[in-house]
């Protein structure tokens, strides 16, 4: 693994054995099953990019022979794995159904079901792997209240027309742009909103369990005390706030408050705020690689009770502050 600058990294691996194989994929997308018929023929290749922000991978994959990748209840993986062959095909089996994957046909394989892709030696795919985390605060964002039920995606991408079609080109042109320049897409605050704006496309282009409930949304705007509120509470998030604070900004009365964080947010102000705190603490450990402690970024954004952060940060994101650096450390310069 190579990497070019503090804030940006290109990874890219060889690997002649199952074991190798499966190892650097479980950094990408999480633990799973990798089976082949001919393992003693395995030449996988994979390189990429990894956008600081949310830790989402984008790149190209392949293993040179017939390989079969399968997760469920014993191997679940952290990310939704996205891939669209560009030469050759794939087969998703999901629930009873055998889905074919070319390169009209990309495939979502999601982190809580059970599946089985089954790759042919000649597949060589574009491939992007997106945190489970980072895509539950992205549809919490998107419809502005907290989410318990994980995200089910239709299997099946289009990649020939219509909204998937567009996402698919679009996260295409981010891969080739960042093989190609480090002048503009080097730079975080840039490829922050383009990992962002990756992430929203997704979640807006391909059918799932809350299509219906994002449009709805999408066309209700926040009343403008919300607004105030929320506004103030992102811009000193890092000072010591309490509710009077968020309540005087908002120019309106607790109650009518906290009813309006309950119906658009699904949580309390200070729910809110401490939400955006966690999530604040997360992305700067991903992008600052463990330059600093843990410790000195939780307590700048308002923690300072470690045990109690700690606890919190695992509620919300299903994993230690420390597995998030090994996470991160694990997809650095080896």
């Amino acid at each position: 693994m190579s990497t070019k600058n503090h804030h940006f990294q290109d990874i890219s691996a060889d690997r002649y054995d199952l074991a190798g194989a499966r190892s650097w994929m479980s950094n990408i997308c999480g633990p799973h099953h990798l089976k082949a018929a001919r393992p003693e023929r395995i030449q996988f290749h994979h390189s990429g990019n990894v956008l600081p922000s949310m830790s989402t991978t984008l790149g190209y994959v392949e293993y040179g022979t017939d390989v079969t990748i399968g997760v469920g209840e014993e191997f679940r993986l952290n990310c939704y794995s996205l891939s669209l062959p560009l030469t050759g095909e794939q087969e998703l089996s999901k629930s009873g159904r055998l889905l074919r994957s070319d390169r009209d046909w990309g495939v979502i394989v999601s982190p809580h079901e059970h599946q089985e892709l089954t790759i042919a030696g000649d597949c060589h795919k574009l491939q992007v792997a997106i945190p489970r985390a980072a895509m539950h605060k992205t549809l919490e964002d998107l419809l502005q209240r907290s989410v318990d039920a994980p995200l089910c995606f239709q299997a099946e991408m289009d990649a020939t027309q219509g909204a998937a079609a567009s996402w698919w080109r679009m996260a295409r042109h981010l891969i080739d742009e960042l093989e190609r320049s480090r002048d503009l897409y080097g730079q975080l605050f840039f490829t922050r909103d383009l990992e962002s704006v990756l992430i929203k496309g997704l979640i807006l282009a391909q059918p799932s369990n809350y299509s219906d409930e994002l449009r709805e949304r999408l066309e209700i705007k926040l009343p403008h005390y919300l607004v105030r509120a929320r506004d103030f509470i992102q811009t000193h998030a890092r000072e010591e706030l309490c509710l009077e604070d968020i309540e005087r900004a908002s120019g309106v009365s607790r109650f009518k408050l906290f009813e309006g964080f309950k119906k658009y947010f699904g949580q309390s102000p200070m729910a809110f705020l401490k939400k955006h705190r966690l999530t604040a603490v997360r992305q700067e450990i991903l992008e600052d690689r463990c330059q600093r402690n843990i410790s000195a970024i939780a307590m700048a954004w308002g923690f300072n009770h470690l045990g109690r952060f700690s606890s919190e940060y695992r509620k919300l994101f299903d994993e230690t502050p420390s597995m998030t650096v090994q996470r991160a450390e694990s997809r650095r310069i080896r």
